[in-house]
């Protein structure tokens, strides 16, 4: 090292130069760097074999891997190879099997014929089958317009003769034939006589007798009362409703009756047993009055409201505000009628009948000959 001596006062600095080291001492830290080099090149060369002995340690493994992935595919192509030997040996076997091409040729022109011979035997059922469907609809019109003539015969039921007549109407009209028109124009003259006639309502008038005949069970007889209007007894009551005298001609005016009227016709009071009888006369004419009404008989029913009428007169008061009004009901239900003259459908039904047997008559007066193709055992 060097030091530099400071002069005192004015004088001049002194510069001590330092002296040089001995070659020894400069060679040593060279040689230390050469060395340092030599340890660090070595570490490096021993790493990157350590790596190049890694990969090649990875590699071969992969290999092997490879290897085996390869031996397993093979395996799987044999199998595959030997599944498609069993279908061609398979395939060989069926077509060693099949008929010649001559004989596949014949075969199919049979299917064909078949297959066309079919669909003229088709043509032929579906002929067939619709003639009859027809056959049967104009026999189901035959039976409506013969039911219609027996509901009207014997029910007299408009409602329903003209819903019959109506159905047939409607058969005839899906024919579409020309040979229907004398059928149809009778069964339009049917159904316009029974639209002229009027439904009497025989519902209603069971149904109102029904009623009646609930009243009738609970019918009473009218009591006899006597009303004091205060001139009683030479005047002993008094007008006075307190007095011992009102009260008892009160009681006792409830089983005795002075009536100054002897012309009067008076009827004896229904009790009991006999309340009971004419109450049970009465509502059997009255259910004899619903049959009628019910079954169209005119006559029946006029005799039965008639009879249910002197029943109600003989023996119960006519000042009985019941009794009144049941008779006057009776009264106007015996004006009701239950019975119509119903038309007859004799014409309708012979038309029918007779365009039926025409229908069904073979053209030419003969039977139609089977043509040769519907002959049996002719080919088609």
């Amino acid at each position: 090292m060097s030091e530099t001596v400071l002069p005192k006062d004015d004088a001049e600095p002194v510069v001590v130069k330092p002296e040089p080291l001995p070659d020894s001492v400069q060679k040593e830290p060279s040689n230390r760097r050469s060395s340092n080099g030599l340890a660090v090149l070595a570490l490096l060369l021993g790493a990157a074999g350590v790596a190049v002995g890694g990969w090649s340690v990875w590699q071969l493994r992969a290999m092997q891997t490879g290897h085996q992935q390869q031996a397993g595919q093979l395996q799987d192509i044999g199998a595959q190879t030997q599944v498609l030997k069993q279908s061609e040996q398979q395939l060989a076997a069926r077509l060693a099997a099949l008929p010649p091409a001559e004989e596949l040729e014949d075969r199919r022109r049979l299917v064909t014929q078949l297959q066309g011979d079919q669909q003229r035997l088709s043509q032929r059922l579906e002929t067939v089958l619709g003639a009859s469907r027809k056959d049967w609809r104009l026999a189901e019109a035959e039976h409506l317009l013969r039911l219609a003539s027996l509901r009207l015969s014997a029910l007299q039921d408009i409602s329903s003769a003209q819903a019959l007549v109506q159905g047939a109407d409607e058969i005839l009209r899906e024919q579409d034939d020309p040979g229907a028109y004398a059928a149809r124009e009778q069964l339009a003259k049917s159904m316009a006589a029974l639209q002229s006639v009027d439904q009497p309502d025989r519902t209603g008038l069971f149904l109102q007798l029904a009623a009646l005949r609930d009243q009738a069970a609970q019918l009473n007889a009218l009591a006899p009362e006597y009303k004091d209007k205060g001139e009683s007894l030479l005047g002993l009551t008094d007008g006075s409703e307190d007095s011992e005298w009102a009260k008892w001609w009160d009681k006792i005016s409830q089983y005795f009756r002075v009536d100054f009227h002897a012309d009067k016709n008076i009827r004896p009071l229904l009790a009991g047993q006999s309340l009971t009888q004419v109450r049970l006369s009465l509502s059997l004419a009255l259910e004899q009055a619903q049959w009628a009404a019910l079954n169209g008989q005119q006559q029946v029913y006029v005799q039965a409201v008639n009879e249910a009428r002197s029943v109600l007169d003989a023996n119960f008061n006519q000042d009985n505000p019941q009794s009144k009004s049941l008779g006057e009901r009776l009264d106007a239900l015996a004006k009701q009628p239950v019975s119509v003259a119903t038309p007859d459908l004799t014409q309708s039904l012979s038309a029918l009948q007779a365009y039926l047997e025409q229908r069904h008559k073979p053209v030419g007066g003969a039977a139609e000959q089977p043509s040769e193709e519907a002959k049996p055992g002719s080919k088609p």
